[in-house]
C-alpha cells in the first residue's frame, strides 16, 4: 500500500482537479466519480473531538470537489462503540475513527499504534515515526488480515493522572491503587499499581469513595469538565502512563480500494490536518482547564524527566511482554524503540 505524502497528496489532487476540468462538471463521468460514506466516530455529539470529526468530512467533501461525502454520527448512534470494528469490517458502514488499544487484547500490535506509557515524549515524535519511519504502513498490515485499512492517525498530546495524594515520583506509584486500561494497565501495575479497569464514567465516584487513589480518565478539559477537581486535589501532568495519544481513522478495506485516487488523496490530507488541528486545540485548552484546576485548590506538577527516563529502561521489558511473541508487533515495537535511542529516550 502507498503512503501517501504531502507532495502526493497535492500532486493527485491537482491531477483531480485538472481532470474535472477537462470532462465540466455535472458530466456523467464525473457524478459517476461521486461517493457518499457513513462514519462514525468515539466521540459523544457536540463535544470539542467530534466537533474536529465535522471538520474532517467537510475537508474531505472540499478536497473532492464535493464528489466525497461523508456522513457523521457520533459514539453508539450507528452500533455500540464496542461493535464498531466488527461493523465497519463486515460493511455495515464504511468507515470507524476508533482507539487501537481497544482491540490489542485481539491484535497485539495495536498496543503500540495507540500509545506507548513511558514511550515517546512529544506528539511530533510520535507521528513522526507514522510518517517517516514505516509506521503507518506497519498499522496497515495490522489491519489488513481484519479486511480493513488504516488511513491515518489523529496524534496529540498527554493525558494526566489525577490522584488524592502527592505523587513527587515514580516510585511514589507503587502500592496505590489507581484506574488504567489497556497497555498502561499492565506497565502500572509493574510499578506496583494494583490496577482495576474501570468504566470512564465510575471515575468520579471511585475517586469520591476512595476506590482508588489514582486514575487515567481523560483530558484536561473533560475531566475538568466532569469535575474530578472535587474529588482529586493533585494532577501529574504530562501523565507518564500516554504521554502521547493516536486515535484513528479506519475504513472497510473492499471499500476503501474501490476509491478514486483522488477521494483517498483527500481523505489522507483531511486527516493530517485534523492531527495538527487538534493538536494545536488540545495546547491552548489544557492551560485554561489547568486554571480552572488551580482555581480550585488542585496542585499541578510534574515528574522528573530524568526520574521518567529510568522508569522507561524498567518498562521496556512490558513492552516486549506486550507483543506476545507476535511478529508484527515485535516489528514495530523494534522500530519504535530505535528511533527512542535515536532521539535519547532510551540509552
Amino acid at each position: 500500500m502507498a503512503t501517501f505524502t504531502r507532495r502526493s497528496v497535492l500532486k493527485t489532487l491537482g491531477a483531480g482537479s485538472l481532470a474535472g476540468a477537462g470532462l465540466g462538471v455535472g458530466t456523467s463521468a464525473r457524478a459517476q466519480s461521486k461517493v457518499k460514506w457513513r462514519m462514525q466516530a468515539l466521540w459523544d455529539g457536540g463535544t470539542t473531538p467530534q466537533k474536529f470529526e465535522e471538520f474532517f468530512v467537510k475537508r474531505v467533501a472540499e478536497l473532492s470537489g464535493g464528489q466525497f461525502e461523508i456522513e457523521l454520527f457520533s459514539a453508539g448512534q450507528l452500533v455500540p462503540a464496542n461493535q464498531a470494528f466488527d461493523a465497519v469490517r463486515g460493511g455495515a458502514f464504511q468507515m470507524m475513527k476508533t482507539f487501537d488499544g481497544y482491540e490489542a487484547g485481539k491484535i497485539p500490535s495495536f498496543a503500540f499504534t495507540s500509545t506507548i506509557p513511558f514511550g515517546f515524549t512529544e506528539s511530533d515524535q510520535y507521528e513522526a515515526w507514522f510518517y517517516e519511519l514505516g509506521g503507518l504502513d506497519l498499522a496497515r498490515k495490522a489491519y489488513a488480515p481484519a479486511g480493513l485499512f488504516y488511513i491515518a492517525p489523529t496524534v496529540y498530546g498527554p493525558e494526566p493522572i489525577h490522584s488524592k495524594v502527592p505523587i513527587k515520583t515514580v516510585a511514589d506509584f507503587n502500592g496505590k491503587k489507581g484506574r488504567f486500561v489497556g497497555l498502561a494497565s499492565a506497565v502500572m501495575g509493574a510499578l506496583g499499581v494494583a490496577v482495576t479497569p474501570l468504566a470512564t464514567a465510575d471515575v468520579y465516584s471511585a475517586l469520591d469513595k476512595g476506590v482508588i487513589d489514582i486514575a487515567d480518565r481523560g483530558d484536561l478539559t473533560a475531566n475538568q469538565e466532569a469535575g474530578l477537581g472535587e474529588v482529586a486535589k493533585y494532577i501529574i501532568q504530562p501523565g507518564p502512563h500516554q504521554p502521547t495519544t493516536a486515535t484513528s481513522y479506519v475504513a472497510n478495506q473492499a471499500a476503501y480500494q474501490a476509491l478514486p485516487e483522488m477521494h483517498k488523496a483527500a481523505l489522507a490530507a483531511a486527516a493530517r490536518e485534523v492531527s495538527s488541528a487538534l493538536r494545536q486545540h488540545i495546547l491552548v485548552a489544557d492551560g485554561k482547564a489547568i486554571d480552572a484546576f488551580k482555581a480550585q485548590g488542585v496542585e499541578v506538577s510534574a515528574l522528573d524527566p530524568a526520574d521518567v527516563g529510568q522508569a522507561r529502561k524498567k518498562v521496556v521489558e512490558v513492552w516486549h511482554k506486550a507483543t506476545k511473541g507476535d511478529a508484527l508487533a515485535t516489528q514495530i515495537l523494534d522500530s519504535q524503540i530505535a528511533f527512542m535511542e535515536k532521539l535519547g529516550l532510551i540509552a
